[in-house]
């Protein structure tokens, strides 16, 4: 068959006007756009990467490039424009061309008659968290959204990119699939460019296979370990991980860990997930559970969010915010996975499980956020609080995460409750993956989220979303733990009275660090950063100080404070501190129905 762009002639039509004698002229194929990347780092003590755009079939007279302005995974703009320096354009000859920005990551690119042109710019990396860059005389690391352009209206298009390593690194660690050459690799689309960090140095690669895939680990920095016994133990968890969807998206995965004085945290990627951690961290057993716990939920999220995902997370605006009510889905959710994962894996125990069950409980339920903003409210929220706390965050947020979790904990049994036992959770992430990933290849909306819940479970629980996911109602805890043969324990937290204020001693200044809504501080006029001069007529100390923290209930406090340089005097009275302590223990005889409640949940006993 024979095709134009601009007109389709029929078999009819060019038989006819063959035998009327005319010749039908060559249609010229379609040029194919290219696009190839060089990252370079000839001085990497200045902490610059330095990027070339090889860019090929552009026949336009312009092309607009972008720079995202945040990283997925991570719901902040974090303006990353700010670090490009240098932003040329130059023909395959060198002849320079025109450049105008447009706005704050748009450069546009005058090209007319010059399909194949060039783009160089430098990228200032010196942050070294899993969502920034950073680079410096030891390593490099970067996370694509941060450094690499793209063409506006070809996010679509496959890309090349080679890596030139700095003078004597010998190692680049990435998920992206090799190319043809030395540290050359593919990109299907800027998505997965974007998606697929680079570690670049002389780091250590270890490896292990989960579930028949190649799992690499690229440890940078110092650290001291039993290797064999981290891989195994990083092999179960995968394994376990695998076991809850039940369906394996990979053919390779990397975890990229950073080993440093101080590190705490982590960020998905499509195939692949950067850690942080403390190099002495492995030293101590809560520490070494610590990071499997963060590698169990980092790697969970190879399934929740980077497949099973809300609408509005993909395919990504990388221009502007991304929003959606479902944080406590894709975030909450894989940090109760995490602790599970490594519950059925054997890393913790189920005693072990239970506290931090507790510990969860008691931190939502002592937030006086917690009764003000719902979890759909955090979630939508996160670009503009999230990642920005301050003093008065703690009475008015919570954090998708820790209610995100405990919602997971509700539905979880009362699904298991509502099925006699026979189904949980993972059966709604089963759903939720078929549906909308493979079937569909598109994320789900709130009201499909829910849906997927009721038909697992065989009944719906629109109240329950509607008073305690999207409202602010008190999680039922003790009916849902009931169902598994678990009861919710409460005591005070303090049996001191409380002025429901945090204070700090900075040299010998006592300042106030943090005041809680409706407690005796708020209420009497105690403000964050005053410093306290005088406790009932005396300079503080620390002794004196501890009454601050806890005094018996009906104690009277005078205080005088610093407040924009002046003194004022505040008298205060200790009230009954409402914070419990919540612990979760087993009931001393469980019914048959408990017990396979509690089984489908959480496992067998290990």
């Amino acid at each position: 068959m024979l095709k134009n762009s601009k007109t389709l002639v029929s078999h009819l039509a060019l038989a006819g006007l063959l035998a009327s004698g005319f010749t039908a002229a060559a249609t010229p194929a379609a040029v194919v756009p290219t696009l190839r990347y060089t990252l370079a780092m000839p001085a990497p003590q200045t902490h610059y990467f330095e990027v070339k755009m090889e860019l090929g079939g552009f026949p336009a007279d312009y092309t607009d490039i972008k720079i995202p302005v945040w990283a997925p995974g991570s719901y902040l703009v974090r303006e990353f424009a700010k670090n490009v320096e240098g932003f040329q354009a130059r023909t395959t000859g060198g002849q320079a061309l025109a450049v105008e920005k447009l706005n704050k990551n748009t450069w546009r690119v005058r090209h007319p008659k010059q399909a194949n042109f060039q783009v160089n710019y430098k990228v200032y990396a010196y942050e070294l968290t899993v969502r920034t860059s950073f680079i410096d005389a030891d390593h490099g690391y970067l996370n694509g959204t941060s450094v690499f352009m793209y063409p506006a209206d070809n996010k679509s298009l496959s890309s090349t990119v080679v890596v030139e390593p700095a003078a004597g690194w010998n190692q680049v660690s990435t998920a992206l699939k090799p190319s043809t050459g030395k540290f050359t690799y593919k990109a299907a689309s800027y998505d997965e460019l974007a998606d697929s960090p680079f570690e670049i140095g002389t780091h250590k690669v270890l490896e292990f296979t989960a579930n028949g895939t190649p799992h690499k680990v690229a440890m940078y920095g110092t650290y001291t370990v039993d290797e064999a016994k981290l891989m195994a133990d990083m092999k179960k968890v995968c394994e376990e991980a695998h076991r809850v969807v039940g369906q394996n998206p990979l053919d390779r995965y990397l975890f990229i860990v950073h080993n440093l004085e101080r590190g705490g945290g982590g960020l998905e990627h499509l195939n692949s997930t950067t850690l942080e951690v403390s190099r002495v961290a492995y030293s101590t057993e809560a520490g070494y559970k610590s990071f499997l716990d963060l590698a169990a939920h980092e790697y969970f999220h190879l399934w929740n969010v980077k497949r099973i995902r809300p609408v509005a997370l993909g395919p990504f605006n990388y221009d502007q915010e991304n929003y959606t009510n479902m944080l406590w889905v894709s975030e909450g959710m894989t940090s109760y996975y995490a602790k599970l994962i490594n519950k059925r894996a054997g890393v913790i125990s189920q005693e072990e499980y239970l506290g931090k069950l507790g510990n969860t409980i008691t931190q939502v339920e002592n937030t006086p956020g917690n009764k003000v903003q719902s979890a759909a409210e955090s979630s939508f929220d996160a670009w503009i609080r999230a990642y920005r706390p301050n003093e008065n965050t703690n009475n008015t947020e919570i954090s998708y995460y820790s209610k995100g979790d405990l919602i997971g904990t509700i539905l979880d049994l009362n699904i298991a409750e509502a099925t006699k036992g026979e189904k949980h959770l993972d059966d709604v992430f089963r759903l939720l993956y078929d549906t909308y990933y493979k079937k569909a290849n598109r994320g789900f909306t709130d009201k499909e989220f829910q849906d997927a819940v009721a038909t697992v479970a065989g009944r719906r629980y629109d109240d329950f979303f509607r008073t305690s996911v999207y409202g602010t109602k008190t999680l039922d805890y003790a009916a849902a733990l009931g169902y598994a043969g678990l009861a919710l324990n409460v005591a005070p937290l303090n049996p001191n009275g409380t002025l429901g204020a945090s204070f700090s001693n900075r040299n010998g200044r006592f300042l106030v660090t943090g005041v809680e809504r409706d407690g005796a501080a708020w209420n009497g006029g105690l403000n964050v950063n005053d410093e306290v001069l005088l406790i009932n007529g005396a300079a503080p100390n620390e002794e004196s100080a501890k009454q601050l923290l806890g005094s018996p209930v009906g104690t009277e406090l005078k205080l005088q404070v610093r407040r924009d340089g002046l003194t004022r005097d505040l008298a205060l009275k200790a009230l009954a501190d409402a914070d419990r302590k919540y612990t979760v223990q087993p009931v001393p005889s469980p019914t048959a129905a408990q017990q396979r409640v509690l089984a489908r949940w959480l496992g067998p006993t290990k």
